[in-house]
């Protein structure tokens, strides 16, 4: 696809506390590289790709594909850096939030970043994937698979265990938060709940598709 061919701007957010692995896993998501080497973020970084989208209807049917254009923004986990992140909730359609298998404190921290989340984001209720990175690192691991699939299950959202050093699972945790957002944007009739600017169709703007929004009409009803 070349520079603005495409359906849909969507922008995914990474979080979790410093050196749980974020930004080594865009990297491997967009390059399919690992660089051990990586320092950490200051402030706010991002990278894309671009991707073709194929929906499954109910029938089993696949639909047209739609081009996407997926930016995903890659947060400092310090908490000196916490204001600029949450910042940056409003303007992110999905969020990735990671922790690492071979640090148990920041699995613990993930409760925060769910309430984090809950507080700034478009809405109460946003498309989140919760990723336990670090997998190839069996001999330190420090979550046990079952604790962290039981913490999944109480918020409501799919767990992936990943690595950013083999790939493991990192293209399909993203796919399934892509499918998330877009089953979201089917179902609604009211688009005012996607961020301004966040989706672009046909080159349409989300201010050319939707209302002016309000308080209530935040709340993600779809």
């Amino acid at each position: 696809m070349s520079e603005g061919d495409y359906d849909y701007l969507i922008k995914f957010l990474a979080l979790g506390d410093s050196g749980v692995g974020k930004t080594s896993f865009l990297y491997q998501y967009t390059d399919g590289k690992f660089n051990s080497k990586f320092i950490t973020t200051v402030g706010i970084d991002f990278r894309e790709k671009r991707v073709v989208y194929k929906s499954n209807g109910p029938d089993g049917t696949v639909g047209r594909g739609q081009r996407i254009h997926i930016q995903l923004w890659d947060t400092a986990g310090q908490e000196r850096f916490r204001s600029l992140t949450t910042a940056f909730f409003r303007d992110a359609m999905g969020f990735l939030l990671l922790f690492d298998l071979t640090n148990e404190q920041s699995f613990l921290d993930v409760r925060n970043w769910m309430s984090q989340l809950q507080t700034h984001a478009y809405c109460e209720n946003p498309d989140i994937v919760l990723c336990g990175n670090k997998s190839d690192l069996e001999d330190q691991r420090a979550v046990e698979a079952e604790n962290a699939r039981e913490l999944a299950e109480k918020y409501g959202v799919p767990y992936f265990e990943t690595s950013a050093a083999n790939g493991e699972n990192v293209s399909r945790a993203v796919e399934v938060l892509l499918d998330l957002i877009m089953k979201r944007m089917e179902r609604c009739v009211d688009k005012s709940w996607i961020p301004d600017g966040m989706v672009r169709t046909n080159g349409h703007s989300t201010s050319d598709l939707a209302e002016p929004r309000d308080a209530e009409q935040s709340k993600c009803g779809c």
